[in-house]
């Protein structure tokens, strides 16, 4: 549906903008909520009032279109967002399978383009089993996992305070009170003083730091092991697999650390740019 809209875009774009324009057209956005987020490149500043308004006839439930000036950065993942369209605005309410996210996109970070890697975790949690989620931002993985499986709890960590008060209302909001806990801070310290050896499950979310407190998450892990899902970012020439390259860079971490373990599943989450993947291993770890 996504990329039906995207293609649909450019065809109502086409009586609008030179053909030379049309090739400036990025070719993804995203709807969150009732917020459309565009990458309007600056050769197209003077037609963004355009673009927005095609976006909107496609997108009937859109209300504000925000054009996207920055990449993703900083330890919060937060962006700069500029106003085109509709209402002025940067919070709303996001909706997937059933579960309710409230979101303020100039304070915390929100991808929709996760959904079906949420609801995928989601149905691979057995019953009883506690879940620590080091990287959480408002809630996502967590609330759907309290959702759609039988966890006994999931520990919702991130550094972010906005995320955690939207997350801890996410909770209250999808009424999984007492089976997800927010909490503020480096997932680090709070594994560390706290979750030593209790979580039978881990998420590790955030492909800028999953490598590096890939040491910490398997601290969490109780003392026969369990799973880990691991995301990362990987750069590859034509033809090279992403999941393989990510698959050795794990492999030679966990054999300095004697750690046995196996890749369970792979696979690419998405296309980030040329050559730019995001892929997830779900690992199944023996310690």
């Amino acid at each position: 549906m996504k990329s039906m809209g995207k293609t649909l875009l450019r065809k109502a774009l086409m009586d609008k903008l030179t053909p030379e324009e049309l090739e400036n057209v990025n070719k993804s956005f995203d709807i969150i909520g009732d917020i459309a987020v565009v990458r309007i490149s600056p050769k197209l500043k003077h037609k963004e009032a355009i673009i927005a308004e095609m976006l909107v006839g496609i997108h009937r439930n859109v209300k504000t279109v925000l054009n996207q000036i920055s990449p993703v950065k900083s330890d919060f993942r937060l962006r700069r967002l500029e106003w085109v369209w509709g209402e002025k605005k940067v919070k709303t309410i996001h909706k997937e399978y059933g579960c309710f996210y409230k979101v303020d996109l100039a304070e915390v970070y929100f991808s929709p383009r996760l959904s079906y890697e949420r609801m995928r975790i989601a149905r691979l949690v057995n019953q009883g089993e506690v879940v620590v989620n080091m990287f959480a931002g408002v809630g996502c993985f967590s609330i759907m996992i309290a959702k759609y499986s039988e966890a006994s709890r999931v520990y919702s960590i991130d550094l972010n305070p906005k995320a955690v008060q939207l997350m801890s209302e996410n909770i209250s909001l999808n009424k999984v009170e007492g089976r997800v806990d927010a909490i503020l801070g480096d997932a680090w310290k709070i594994i560390e003083t706290k979750f030593r050896g209790k979580a039978d499950r881990v998420l590790m979310p955030l492909p800028v730091k999953a490598f590096e407190y890939l040491d910490i998450a398997l601290i969490a892990l109780r003392s026969m092991g369990g799973i880990i899902h691991y995301y990362d970012f990987i750069h590859v020439k034509k033809g090279e697999k992403p999941e393989k390259e990510i698959i050795e860079k794990i492999k030679e971490k966990m054999n300095r650390m004697h750690i046995r373990f196996e890749v369970v599943s792979s696979r690419v989450v998405r296309t980030i740019g040329p050559n730019w993947f995001q892929v997830v291993l779900d690992l199944k770890v023996g310690l």
